[in-house]
């Protein structure tokens, strides 16, 4: 943990649902301007810790600090893209980004601002260059062009960290990877501090200058047949060093870790011990229980 207030502070974090436990004492460290991608199979609570960080829902037990203060109730410091897109059908792309700010003002002053809320939608449609496309409705737009619009929209609250669930699950290949790579231009020019969540493994280290891998298939000293165990950050790998070029996805080492994903993350017949989590990324850590790693 090496910076003294980080954008995103985790502390033996747990949610459950009534007996079923979801996430199982999580320890999550996120600096100011990482592109966090979070992986994991299907019921590991990835989309979970999104919706907690979010605010829309709360820890079971543990903190969830975000620039050092709790998290609390949806507010602006978080915006959010969705898979789906959360754009009003009856609103022009213009009316959809700036609607965070005519909703936050009364309706006088929303029309006295009015000229100035929507030059400042013309610098963030610019950005993500939609800036010709402003009086369009969405059912003019592509599915790419739509998620433009909405990652426009997340962004003009300003927000501390971007939060996105599977934003690009629902666009065929060919545009997936253009908007991967605008979310990457996108982050570099911002310098956003971005929580990508993902089901698909290419796709999160393709991404991520951090990868995170959620799983529920690992063991400890509770025993192998603890019915009570939820998912573990079971690896945490710094992928700064792994080339944005094109012939990225084929190099020998993206591929070797996408084995390891499957293998360490995905395969319900491949169990770790907590203690052989690969958690090199320089400010992962874990705190465990005496049940956990009982040091025998």
């Amino acid at each position: 943990m090496s910076e003294q207030n980080p954008m995103l502070q985790v502390t033996d974090l747990y949610k459950s649902y009534g007996d079923k436990v979801i996430l199982d004492n999580i320890d999550l460290t996120v600096k100011r301007g990482e592109l966090v991608t979070v992986v994991g199979p299907s019921g590991c609570g990835k989309s979970t810790m999104l919706r907690m960080i979010l605010g829309q829902e709360a820890p079971s037990v543990g903190e969830m600090l975000i620039d050092g203060k709790p998290v609390g109730l949806p507010d602006k410091s978080r915006g959010i893209v969705y898979q789906n897109y959360s754009l009003f059908p009856n609103l022009t792309v213009m009316e959809n980004v700036i609607r965070f700010h005519t909703l936050s003002h009364n309706p006088i002053t929303a029309r006295l601002k009015r000229k100035e809320f929507e030059a400042l939608g013309m610098e963030y449609l610019t950005k993500v260059r939609l800036q010709d496309h402003a009086n369009k409705y969405p059912s003019e737009l592509s599915g790419g062009m739509r998620q433009r619009v909405a990652i426009a929209q997340a962004m003009m609250a300003k927000p501390k960290i971007l939060l996105m669930d599977e934003p690009f699950g629902a666009l065929d290949q060919g545009t997936r990877e253009d908007l991967q790579m605008f979310l990457i231009e996108l982050w570099l020019q911002e310098q956003m501090t971005v929580f990508f969540v993902t089901h698909q493994i290419d796709e999160a280290i393709y991404l991520g200058s951090r990868l995170v891998l959620l799983s529920q298939y690992y063991t400890d000293d509770r025993g192998s047949t603890a019915h009570d165990r939820g998912a573990k950050i079971v690896m945490d790998m710094d992928l700064s060093h792994i080339s944005l070029n094109s012939g990225s996805r084929m190099q020998q080492e993206v591929v070797q870790l996408e084995e390891q994903i499957l293998e360490k993350g995905f395969d319900p017949n491949f169990l770790q011990h907590v203690r052989d989590f690969d958690l090199s990324h320089g400010d992962s850590w874990q705190t465990l229980t005496d049940q956990e790693h009982s040091n025998n």
